[in-house]
């Protein structure tokens, strides 16, 4: 059986990534506790945790608790984010301090605690779901792309770290998924409509992220028209801005 923890457990996708992992062993964390219960208290295989994952110490306190009880975890799924879309000058300095705390810090803070404990054992996996806004920027997403290019840059550092220890580092990369992320980063709808064609479903990105479990995949982009605008946004810059002006101004 495998152990497997994952913050952001309350969300649209991880509620789907849940319903692959029936005989798992499954740690899920989450700011509401009540929330967690009403979503998973009927699973026999998850423990419920609630943890403010913005508190380094309670993390630290966390992480040597899992260690205590079942030793090296199998996954790690960094899930936990969100997201605003504003002009930057729009933005307060506090939500810029916020945003970092949970997109960036956060995950940088498990992955170090709990990728210790991998590379100790030599195995294990650490999956960080970030997004193709942190390999395409585009307008009124500044901060929201800022902290997801952090990730990944950090998690492409964390891979080579890694790699001689046979400790995995993955990052998911979707385009807009169909969850309620947008209710707070889109609360008027307009960018969800005008991405329609691009926006991906739950149940099949979660499919995917499942079958890389323990396995050596660098990234995972999605979906295929946005993976290929990515490649085009490395090899083109200047004409990749013109593009992303035009085509992903949509908030």
């Amino acid at each position: 059986m495998r152990t497997i923890i994952m913050t952001g457990a309350s969300g649209g996708l991880a509620q789907e990534i849940v319903k692959l992992l029936p005989d798992d062993r499954l740690i899920l964390l989450g700011r509401s506790r009540a929330k967690l219960e009403k979503l998973y208290g009927s699973l026999s295989n998850a423990e419920l945790v609630e943890l403010d994952i913005t508190d380094s110490a309670a993390v630290a306190d966390f992480s040597q608790q899992v260690y205590d009880k079942y030793g090296v975890i199998d996954v790690l799924v960094n899930n936990a984010g969100y997201g605003i879309f504003a002009e930057f000058d729009q933005i307060a300095p506090s939500e810029i301090e916020a945003m970092f705390e949970v997109n960036t810090f956060a995950l940088m803070n498990f992955s170090h605690l709990f990728g210790a404990q991998m590379k100790a054992v030599r195995k294990g996996h650490i999956i960080n779901i970030v997004s193709m806004a942190g390999l395409i920027a585009s307008s009124k997403s500044s901060l929201y792309s800022a902290t997801k290019f952090a990730a990944i840059g950090f998690s492409n550092a964390l891979r080579l770290e890694l790699m001689p220890c046979q400790v995995h580092v993955t990052t998911v990369n979707p385009g807009p998924i169909k969850t309620a992320f947008f209710d707070q980063a889109d609360p008027e709808g307009t960018y969800v409509r005008a991405v329609e064609r691009y926006i991906l479903e739950a149940p099949v990105v979660a499919r995917k992220i499942v079958r890389i479990f323990g396995k050596k995949k660098r990234e995972l982009n999605l979906p295929f028209l946005l993976n290929l605008a990515h490649k085009l946004y490395v090899l083109f810059p200047n004409l990749a801005d013109k593009m992303a002006s035009k085509m992903f101004d949509y908030k």
